[in-house]
């Protein structure tokens, strides 16, 4: 299968274990020796009414299934990248 990045920014990303909605992707992290896709990139609010932003980093070995409308992760083993630094 083959995606675009338009087209998996249209894909809301689920938490396999909590069925929690974490949003949509916004970014890809990329090694660029080998072109690997080695995180997908989810912003998220910081809190009820809050401006500022963080984002999830979440490894593509994470990932358990990309759907046609969703990406089912395994949220385990993210981390939270630098507030505001991307998405």
């Amino acid at each position: 299968m083959v995606e675009r990045m338009k087209d998996l920014e249209k894909k809301e990303v689920i938490d396999i274990k909590t069925g929690s909605r974490l949003g949509f992707i916004c970014d890809l992290e990329i090694a660029m020796h080998d072109g690997r896709i080695v995180s997908i990139v989810v912003p998220r609010r910081a809190g009820f009414m809050s401006l500022s932003r963080d984002e999830m980093v979440i490894p593509w070995r994470n990932i358990r299934k990309i759907g046609e409308d969703i990406v089912i992760v395994d949220t385990g083993h993210h981390h939270h990248g630098q507030p505001g630094h991307r998405c």
